[in-house]
């Protein structure tokens, strides 16, 4: 009787590596592109904010400060990070499964502005108005009359979170994960996927002034993420309704940058950084949880042919 050879292996000569093993980085990368994205986001991010963390708008290890006041330091020590992670992860991705004609179609979609108006619309009147309403219940007091000055800043400030913040992120964590996800797993566990990630990406900021850092209590990193979870449902509406158009995605996302950043302490003096923590949190959360039974969990997401096709039979 002869001994047997598990399958797989008789026709495998000793001493050949595995498939897998020789393939090297790229097959890799072929074979488990989410994975690598992920990864290098966070890789590169956080390798490039360690001056940033350790400097004196940080944990004061080195004895420098970034220079420009927070938001000059924010520009010249966050958005680096910011920009080596999400993006430029995508990008390399991308180019090594797809190659040129992959990143050429990436390009496409990233610069496709032709949606409906009213979508911009919606974005630019509802955001301001839902953190407006959230404010108001966390705070218990009622809006100020805003500015001029911050009236005229409103547009300009947005433009510029589109060129930081926007682009930055949202290529990578909405135009690049989330329709692999959602083709895979769904919207709803996409979300569930992307949410928490994109929010555990800015842990090390927690330790800087970004944060509030870098003495904070576990709980807002925590609240953060949960809130990024939240926000994560309305962005795959957002995305999904209107064709997987990434600017919409990307003005989404700043516009809560910007009402944060320029209008909320003007419309609410007494509004602590605590405070706008819970007003994001609130008004993301209630959104989420409308849009879910709106939609019954779809999100915007059409239903898959075979689902279609039943659906009509």
């Amino acid at each position: 009787m002869s001994a047997q050879v598990p399958a797989g292996t008789a026709t495998r000569p000793a001493g050949t590596p595995r498939r897998d093993r020789a393939a090297g980085p790229r097959e890799s990368i072929r074979r488990h592109p989410l994975t690598w994205f992920f990864s290098l986001a966070y890789l590169l991010s956080w390798a490039a904010w360690i001056p940033y963390i350790l400097s004196e708008n940080g944990m004061g290890a080195w004895h420098f400060t970034f220079p420009g006041g927070s938001g000059g330091s924010q520009l010249l020590g966050v958005l680096p990070g910011a920009y080596l992670g999400p993006i430029t992860s995508a990008l390399l991705v991308t180019g090594v499964t797809e190659g040129r004609s992959g990143l050429q179609a990436w390009r496409r979609r990233v610069t496709r502005l032709r949606v409906g108006p009213r979508w911009y619309l919606v974005v630019l009147l509802s955001v301001p108005a839902v953190l407006t309403l959230a404010s108001t219940a966390v705070t218990g007091q009622g809006p100020a009359l805003p500015s001029t000055a911050v009236l005229a800043a409103f547009l300009p400030g947005l433009l510029v979170q589109m060129l930081t913040t926007g682009l930055a992120e949202e290529p990578g964590w909405r135009e690049f994960a989330m329709p692999r996800l959602q083709l895979r797993h769904g919207p709803l566990r996409a979300t569930l996927v992307v949410g928490p990630l994109w929010g555990a990406w800015h842990l090390p900021l927690f330790l800087t002034e970004w944060g509030g850092g870098p003495h904070v209590p576990w709980t807002t990193p925590v609240e953060f993420i949960a809130t990024t979870i939240a926000f994560s449902t309305v962005m795959t509406w957002v995305f999904n309704a209107t064709g997987e158009s990434l600017p919409l995605a990307m003005l989404l996302h700043c516009s809560v940058n910007n009402y944060f950043s320029l209008a909320s302490s003007d419309l609410f003096p007494t509004l602590s950084r605590q405070d706008v923590a819970h007003a994001f949190l609130l008004g993301s959360l209630t959104a989420a949880v409308v849009l879910l039974v709106a939609t019954r969990g779809r999100l915007g997401c059409p239903p898959a042919p075979a689902t279609a096709a039943l659906a009509s039979g």
